[in-house]
């Protein structure tokens, strides 16, 4: 494989050489995307397209631009250069809080969650923001309980609804950030380093979450993780971010393999 093949903004269409024409229209597609502060590049040129269903993960070194690059997608950051478009819309000049009512949902590497509030307070909370109600956080929330109480259950959170998110584990504020998410009920997920932070006996468990989310729930899934094993059992393609650039686009097996790839990560070959 050559990154360049699958990489060039001038011409996109080379990311999606040997796809079938039986694939239906990207969900999400990024067209030579950049994002310059104060005469730096940190986002540069940057094509692909997502489908539905996949999911698509991000690795490369630290200020790689793998963050900067969804913060750039869920509207966090203004674009510089080009285009985004989410199922055939162009949504470049949107807000953030526009694209996540259109079903782009997005957590953070650092936790954003409110101590002492509980894990049902906040799914009640997100649910009252998803459905375009007053966001405050004096108020209770009227919501469906049915519906917090789904999305309790599918995190595996139910026990833990009435305790404040202090009070719970790294790898438990992690589950309660895809609960706040999922509440919005969001068809295309950006997970930026869900695993931060967790210990190493809460990772399969988390792991196994975000994989169902994926396969039973037929959710797209964009994610930056360092944990290159959770990643490459999840999958269905990787994107490798190098110095603010698309480096490579491929399967797992393809990309891992690939020499420039080794070289630019890790400096070595795997």
């Amino acid at each position: 494989m050559s990154p360049s093949d699958t990489t060039s903004p001038s011409a996109p269409e080379a990311q999606d050489a040997g796809k079938s024409d039986a694939f239906p229209a990207p969900v999400l597609r990024l067209r030579d995307i950049g994002w310059t502060v104060g005469g730096a590049t940190i986002v540069d040129a940057v094509s692909l397209d997502v489908r539905e269903g996949e999911f698509l993960a991000f690795i490369g070194p630290n200020g790689a631009g793998k963050t900067s690059l969804f913060n750039l997608v869920s509207g966090l950051n203004p674009v510089s250069r080009g285009t985004i478009e989410l199922d055939g819309r162009d949504i470049t000049g949107e807000a953030a809080y526009a694209r996540a009512r259109r079903g782009l949902g997005r957590t953070f590497q650092t936790s954003s969650l409110w101590p002492g509030m509980t894990v049902a307070d906040h799914l009640r909370l997100a649910a009252q923001a998803a459905d375009g109600g007053s966001y405050r956080i004096w108020r209770r929330a009227d919501t469906s309980p049915e519906r917090i109480d789904g999305v309790l259950a599918r995190t595996q959170l139910t026990h833990r609804a009435d305790t404040c998110a202090e009070a719970l584990s790294h790898g438990e504020k992690r589950k309660l950030e895809l609960a706040v998410l999922l509440v919005g009920e969001p068809r295309l997920m950006l997970l930026d380093e869900p695993m931060a932070g967790v210990s190493a006996e809460e990772v399969p468990a988390l792991t196994e979450l975000i994989r169902s989310l994926h396969k039973e729930e037929g959710r797209t899934v964009l994610m930056v993780e360092h944990h290159m094993d959770v990643l490459l059992d999840l999958a269905d393609r990787l994107a490798v971010m190098h110095h603010g650039t698309l480096l490579a686009l491929d399967t797992p097996q393809s990309v891992m393999a690939d020499t420039t790839v080794q070289q630019a990560y890790l400096g070595e070959e795997l």
